[in-house]
């Protein structure tokens, strides 16, 4: 089933009309080559997280719906589903590597709040696993991942921060850095 879609959730309207986003995400999607480059991107992935000393789990459900977007249009997936999930840091959504039947993953981790080094290292992984995709194609709000120019990263974190104190100001009553059960965090819940 799909649903147009109209707008981004974590974006709002500027005065100028533009788009601009509450908090630093890293969008990512693609499909697996084969099974076999599956297979090996468990083993890489699982390799990485032990050397960085980050926790990993397993994800295995022969039957969950997952909310797919193509083409601005909201596709929901139903069936299985296989990968695993990494958690970098605590501030940093947890890195969800969730396939589908057609190996296809389409996810994305929110790092606002875990800083520019955890960044560019959900940034690292994703180019290490990589060559395992007969595509992936990465849409990083901080522009690392085209330009990888440090400087232009860090003035996203920075302008993205202001945004969200700006917003507090506006509504003290408001909470910033809110993780749902999940472990998604939510930018600013009002």
């Amino acid at each position: 089933m799909c649903r147009r879609i109209t707008g981004h959730p974590l974006r709002e309207t500027a005065p100028n009309g533009m788009f601009t986003c509450m908090g630093v995400t890293i969008h990512f999607e693609g499909q697996l080559a084969s099974e076999a480059a599956y297979k090996d991107l468990v083993g890489l992935v699982s390799s990485i997280a032990e050397a960085e000393g980050w926790q990993t789990e397993p994800i295995a459900s022969a039957e969950v719906t997952l909310l797919r977007v193509r083409d601005e249009e909201e596709c929901d997936y139903t069936g299985p589903v296989k990968g695993m999930v990494a958690y970098l840091h605590e501030d940093c959504d947890p890195v969800r590597l969730e396939f589908d039947s057609d190996l296809y993953v389409q996810e994305f981790t929110k790092t606002q709040f875990a800083g520019v080094r955890i960044h560019l290292d959900v940034l690292k992984l994703l180019k290490a696993i990589e060559p395992f995709f007969r595509n992936l194609k990465v849409e990083d709000e901080g522009e690392w991942w085209e330009t990888e120019d440090t400087r232009i990263l860090t003035e996203h974190f920075d302008r993205s921060q202001k945004a969200i104190e700006a917003e507090l100001r506006k509504t003290p009553s408001a909470q910033m850095k809110v993780k749902t059960p999940s472990g998604r965090i939510m930018d600013l819940i009002t």
